[in-house]
């Protein structure tokens, strides 16, 4: 456990060494936010609609609902790996011992963006069948839910970096990125760094603290001194949250250079990005 964590800490050091470098980096989770939030708010009227529909057909096959809570999660996957797989792209080029801009990532993303959109299929589809399958089965079902979707999560670890590198097909880009984990890491392995860890403790004091504020007060006797508090609590969470994803897919993409190239960049070393992963 504690190895894990070290290890999570020297990789979050090593991520944000390149962070610091190319400060844009952050702006490709912000765009992935934003544009998640238009499109929840467009499709939840239609859901909205569509569920009311379905009530009519009582123990028939909800087939509206279900196409349009798919649509939804295939096109809110293809946001976030699209944004993804443009910070990845440009953390590619840093790692490389370039320069790279914001354009220089939505150019790549922009690049293989029908690649991204079948693998967000893809993935909404996957993401969609283990969330029915978490709320809609018991013990046996749930288990099998979490199990499928860590081993999803493995499998396809790093096809968004193998999707902008490579330019393969996104099967086997799937296939790819199992292939590159089996063969550097061995045949049996495990996720050896979490930023939960690093980032969990942080994020619980700032939302703790939030909903202390909310429900009990602050001994301020302006309201405008309560809304900027609340305020404040509420952009450090979203910080939280954008620097955690902004490093993750910094790292991905220096785990991919290792698995595939062999090389970490300057920012990494190699004992530290081979730790990401350990046997099972």
């Amino acid at each position: 456990m504690f190895s894990g964590i070290r290890n999570s800490w020297a990789l979050i050091k090593a991520s944000a060494g390149v962070l610091r470098a190319d400060k844009e980096l952050i702006v490709f989770p912000i765009l992935s936010g934003f544009v998640g939030l238009v499109v929840l708010v467009s499709f939840f009227l239609p859901s909205l609609l569509a569920g009311v529909f379905d009530s009519f057909l009582a123990g028939g096959i909800q087939g509206i609902g279900l196409l349009a809570g798919l649509s939804f999660y295939a096109v809110e996957s293809f946001v976030t790996l699209f944004a993804n797989s443009a910070l990845i792209g440009a953390a590619m080029i840093r790692l490389r011992g370039g320069n790279p801009t914001i354009g220089d990532g939505l150019r790549i993303a922009s690049k293989h963006v029908g690649a991204i959109f079948v693998f967000s299929f893809f993935s909404g589809t996957v993401g969609m069948v283990l969330r029915i399958l978490a709320r809609g089965g018991k013990g046996l079902g749930r288990l099998g839910a979490a199990i499928g979707g860590l081993a999803w999560n493995m499998v396809t670890y790093l096809v968004l970096p193998v999707l902008v590198v490579e330019e393969i097909h996104p099967v086997e880009a799937i296939i790819r990125s199992a292939t590159l984990l089996k063969k550097t890491w061995g045949e049996q392995i495990v996720v050896n760094l979490s930023t939960d860890a690093i980032f969990g403790l942080p994020k619980l004091a700032v939302f703790g603290l939030l909903v202390l504020v909310v429900f009990q007060g602050l001994p301020f006797g302006s309201p405008v001194v309560f809304a900027v508090v609340i305020a404040l609590l509420v952009v450090a969470l979203l910080l939280l949250g954008l620097v955690e994803s902004t490093l993750k897919g910094i790292y991905v993409a220096a785990v991919y250079r290792y698995a595939a190239q062999g090389e970490v960049g300057g920012f990494f070393s190699e004992e530290v990005v081979k730790g990401a992963f350990r046997p099972k």
